[in-house]
């Protein structure tokens, strides 16, 4: 547990976790920036600001807080 304070309930002491979407074997990130499409529709990632994105969850209301904490 973190001692992360949940924004929702302010339950203190939040369970990390990551967001992971099953299709795709890698993590989510944030990207910096308005959203760019490319050539075929997809995003514009080039170049630009990543984050590893961090998903904690509140243990009491389940609200879910997105930390994004570590740079690519």
């Amino acid at each position: 547990m973190s001692d992360e304070k949940c924004t929702h309930c302010g339950h203190q002491g939040l369970e990390p976790g990551f967001l992971s979407d099953r299709q795709q074997p890698t993590f989510d990130v944030w990207v910096e920036g308005e959203l760019e499409r490319g050539l075929l529709g997809g995003p514009k990632l080039m170049g630009r600001p990543k984050w590893i994105v961090d998903a904690h969850r509140c243990p009491q209301c389940h609200h879910l807080e997105l930390f994004a904490r570590h740079q690519l």
